[in-house]
């Protein structure tokens, strides 16, 4: 099991040019961020161009990291909010979640095909607090946090989300 002590003494090394450190980094949070991406864009090519981005970008800001601060969120910030940039311009352009083949889901723990099937009908804001809450454990104060926004936003889509997904899954959701 990864510890937040594993990721400080691999990103202390990391942000002195220790490849090895970050590729190890990279394993160890890989899994959450695609994971992560998928649920909020709900399509496997996309959602791992946006796990690899968020890397890139993690490469390229590594010396300005607060290594006080834990890595797993700063990485889940980056990943969440590509993500819903990702799908908010695929509405913008009419697509359609799900259009096309698409590659089998990744496993998912705590979340059933229809559970993630009726996340792909929420819009990106709630789909992204949904998946901070429920998949990645968030508190809503740390997810208000992670996305700069108000605690009362992060709340009010928390329950309009679990609402719709009632409505379409017809199961008693948290």
């Amino acid at each position: 099991m990864w510890r937040p002590s594993a990721d400080a003494r691999a990103l202390h090394a990391a942000q002195r040019g220790d490849e090895r450190e970050l590729e190890r980094l990279f394993r160890a949070h890989w899994a959450r961020a695609y994971r992560a991406a998928y649920l909020v864009v709900h399509d496997a090519a996309a959602a791992e161009d946006i796990a690899q981005e968020a890397f890139l970008t993690v490469i390229r800001t590594l010396d300005r990291f607060d290594r006080s601060r834990p890595f797993g969120p700063w990485l889940h910030r980056i990943v969440v909010n590509r993500a819903i940039d990702h799908a908010r311009a695929r509405a913008l352009r009419g697509e359609v979640l799900g259009d096309g083949p698409e590659p089998a889901a990744p496993p998912v723990d705590g979340f059933d095909e229809r559970l993630i099937g009726g996340l792909a009908e929420l819009d990106p804001e709630q789909r992204a607090v949904v998946v901070l809450r429920y998949l990645l454990e968030y508190t809503p104060g740390e997810i208000a946090a992670l996305l700069d926004l108000p605690r009362g936003t992060v709340n009010s889509r928390l329950r309009r989300g679990l609402d719709t997904l009632r409505e379409r899954v017809g199961e008693e959701i948290r």
